[in-house]
């Protein structure tokens, strides 16, 4: 024997009452929001008659506050019509939740692709911006949230700055890679799912590490062939921004092979970015992808040439995890000029030093997108160590890197870029060797004629500061 076929009746208006009878005066069983569903069980006086299985009781509604509708193959169209206006409706995302899944329920299989699972995730994934924005704090908003969880949507809280962000979990989107789909689709997919804001942040080294490997394996099944640029820049920057993250956790695991070539692909991505082709919203994302993957790119640059006779850096193990430098030199009766152990990242690719030999620099990555530049500079008989960091910020997205001498040894050329209040600020400066206290500051190299003379080719042909 066959099942009957239901009918539902989809609320379209937020805060419609279910009346205990069916007249306008009858007590308000319910306030029902848009997405919510009830099945249809007759018609009084003007009246829907419903029951609610969520809350477990009958009532009734008016017609003109819901959509009725059969649960049956024959309905699919109708649903997908009004999917698809509402998947870009700003607002409507729990009553687009609530159409797909009567979508779901009614088509039969064959009517039931990607394109359905694109369209749940991204009313999902809409709300759960929607939720975190510092703006929507109201009483349907917590409505549409428990809609949504009534379908089986899921939404994770993040604790991030002293405010809760919620992420949605991405179920729909894993299945949109899993059927294929358009590349659009795929694309979306892809990157709703690889979010940096929603990584947890109390996540172990370990954990991270892993997630990192595994965004970069969803990004990888993204086929940028027929994307047009605007949309394949999208997915440059997140690759980008997830292999220098890989670089750095490789490297800092000793596989030092891994981490050049994750190096490597970071750089060539973001070197496949057409600026041109930039959407406005995505010019930020540019910078702050470009920063993070200078912080990291000294993984993939060879080691320089051994230096000749004078001061050298040798690194060699402190305490677990701990990296030591010694500044030695062949005068000295093997007693090192300088000392100094971090538990940063060491990159022994970046050591430099000045013609005179007064000053020695080595870049340490402290965090996954902060490096610093540690200066050893000779002062009278003794040598002293100053770090210089990005920004005079918490430690967060930046990075320092030198960019040459002056002839006689007395100035320091370094380029800043970090993120400061929600935008990169980058800065090129003439520094005193003795104070390390800037003498020139400018906002593009070419404006400072002592940066612009001074700095070095092998500078200009790595740097990602001027793009």
């Amino acid at each position: 024997m066959l099942a009957a076929i239901l009918t539902i009746a989809l609320v379209v208006q937020d805060q419609s009452p279910l009346r205990a009878s069916p007249q306008d005066s009858a007590p308000r069983q319910a306030t029902l929001w848009q997405g919510e569903w009830l099945e249809v069980r007759g018609e009084r006086q003007g009246f829907l008659q419903v029951y609610d299985h969520g809350r477990e009781r009958p009532g009734y509604i008016r017609p003109q506050q819901v959509r009725v509708y059969r649960l049956e193959e024959s309905s699919a169209p109708q649903l997908q019509a009004v999917v698809e206006f509402l998947r870009d409706t700003s607002g409507a995302e729990a009553l687009g939740i609530g159409y797909t899944a009567a979508l779901l329920r009614a088509a039969n299989s064959s009517q039931v692709g990607p394109e359905l699972f694109d369209a749940m995730g991204t009313f999902a994934d809409r709300l759960a911006k929607r939720a975190s924005s510092r703006k929507s704090n109201d009483e349907a908003l917590a409505a549409h949230l428990d809609v949504a969880a009534s379908y089986g949507v899921k939404l994770v809280s993040l604790e991030q700055e002293g405010r809760t962000r919620l992420c949605y979990d991405g179920e729909a989107f894993r299945r949109v890679l899993a059927l294929g789909g358009t590349p659009e689709a795929r694309l979306r997919a892809a990157l709703a799912l690889t979010r940096p804001e929603c990584i947890d942040p109390a996540l172990r080294q370990v954990e991270r590490q892993a997630l990192d490997e595994w965004r970069a394996s969803v990004l990888e099944q993204v086929d940028t062939g027929t994307l047009p640029a605007w949309q394949a820049n999208r997915l440059h920057l997140r690759r980008a921004e997830v292999y220098a993250a890989l670089a750095y956790q490789w490297a800092r695991r000793g596989e030092a092979d891994k981490g050049a070539k994750a190096s490597e692909h970071s750089v060539d991505e973001l070197a496949r970015v057409l600026k041109s082709e930039l959407a406005d919203e995505d010019r930020s994302a540019y910078a702050v992808a470009a920063v993070r993957v200078a912080a990291s790119r000294w993984a993939s640059v060879p080691a320089p040439e051994t230096l000749a006779a004078g001061p050298r850096l040798e690194l060699a193990p402190g305490k677990p995890g701990e990296t030591c430098l010694r500044l030695v030199d062949e005068k000295s009766t093997g007693t090192p000029l300088a000392t100094q152990c971090t538990y940063g990242l060491v990159w022994p690719s970046s050591i430099r030093r000045s013609p005179q030999g007064t000053s020695v620099t080595v870049a340490v990555q402290l965090l996954e997108g902060w490096t610093e530049l540690w200066v050893f500079h000779q002062e009278g008989d003794g040598w002293l160590l100053d770090a210089l960091s990005p920004a005079t910020t918490e430690p967060g997205v930046g990075y320092v890197e030198l960019a040459g001498f002056t002839p006689d040894g007395s100035r320091v050329l370094v380029a800043r870029e970090a993120l400061v209040e929600g935008r990169i600020k980058s800065s090129f400066q003439v520094l005193k060797r003795d104070t390390l206290l800037p003498e020139k500051t400018a906002e593009r190299p070419d404006d400072s004629g002592t940066f612009k003379r001074w700095s070095t080719a092998d500078w200009r042909n790595r740097t990602l500061a001027v793009r």
